[in-house]
């Protein structure tokens, strides 16, 4: 795995070598411009030639750069996650679906909807799928002149999880940290036992019991660590057969940034957003009271 990272580590480093250079080359023109060009018509025109090669080599750089991740992603993150993951499957262009996002129940229709880094398979035997979402709400307003503009704002960028128990569940419930529900039922608030917890989360469950059920001591440590080491505004949910998560903390969850390596301890931070979720299936997939009877 090292020597296979070390190859795209390379590719990367000379892309950003190739963006600099053209920065570098770009700084130049614009000196050569502001303290010849003024006198020398032969030094400004110099200057425009030394700008413009400076900002070609830039783009060449940006573009060799979003090719190595490309290539990384659709390579080596591909085959790492089928390894890893039970019937793992890893597209970096495809997301979620709106219909699984606003299946949670708490999340609004956007008006715009976008998604990137689709991931599948099972955790212990339950099936999951996943992907970055990036929610904006079209709002339209008057500027200071008075005319008419309209505007995009994102009120979700994040991550979903969606995870098929395939039994169904007896009642609904949400626990979400600013949001609301907004699928239609009738859900009564729930304060549970952990202080700590009904302050940071609020619960609302079809039926209480559901929530006493589902919500045990060692399951909401887990969520309170999940928010601990992912600040942001969390969701969680139980609707049918289906278990929704969401972690709305204005990031990406694989991103490959200029100027940090590509190596084992990136792949790691990958690997460790993943298997957060493991004791959240675990104890819920034993916790059959939760369940219909079949």
């Amino acid at each position: 795995m090292a020597e296979e990272l070390s190859l795209h580590q390379g590719k990367k480093k000379q892309s950003e070598l190739i963006a600099i250079v053209g920065l570098l080359t770009v700084v130049i023109g614009i000196l050569t411009l502001i303290f010849l060009g003024d006198t020398n018509d032969t030094m400004a025109t110099v200057g425009i030639v030394i700008l413009v090669v400076g900002i070609i080599v830039f783009i060449v750089g940006l573009i060799k750069f979003n090719l190595t991740v490309k290539k990384f992603k659709k390579t080596f993150l591909k085959d790492y996650f089928s390894k890893i993951i039970e019937e793992g499957s890893y597209f970096p262009k495809r997301y979620v679906s709106p219909q699984a996002v606003y299946g949670s129940g708490f999340l609004k229709r956007a008006d715009r909807f976008k998604g990137k880094d689709y991931l599948s398979g099972k955790i212990d035997g339950i099936e999951f799928e996943s992907s970055d979402i990036h929610l904006q709400e079209r709002q339209v307003y008057t500027d200071s002149k008075g005319h008419r503009k309209t505007k995009y704002v994102t009120y979700f960028k994040g991550r979903i999880f969606k995870f098929d128990f395939h039994k169904p569940i007896e009642h609904r419930l949400q626990v979400l940290e600013k949001y609301r529900p907004r699928d239609g039922y009738k859900y009564k608030k729930v304060e549970l036992e952990s202080i700590d917890f009904n302050k940071k989360f609020k619960t609302y469950a079809t039926d209480a019991h559901t929530a006493f059920y589902v919500l045990t001591p060692h399951f909401m440590e887990a969520l309170m660590k999940i928010e601990q080491n992912h600040p942001g505004k969390l969701g969680f949910s139980f609707m049918e057969e289906k278990m929704y998560f969401a972690i709305n903390n204005n990031k990406s969850t694989f991103p490959i940034y200029p100027f940090v390596k590509i190596d084992e301890r990136l792949v790691d931070t990958f690997k460790e957003d993943v298997e957060m979720l493991y004791e959240l299936v675990d104890d819920l997939k034993l916790n059959k009271r939760i369940f219909k009877e079949d």
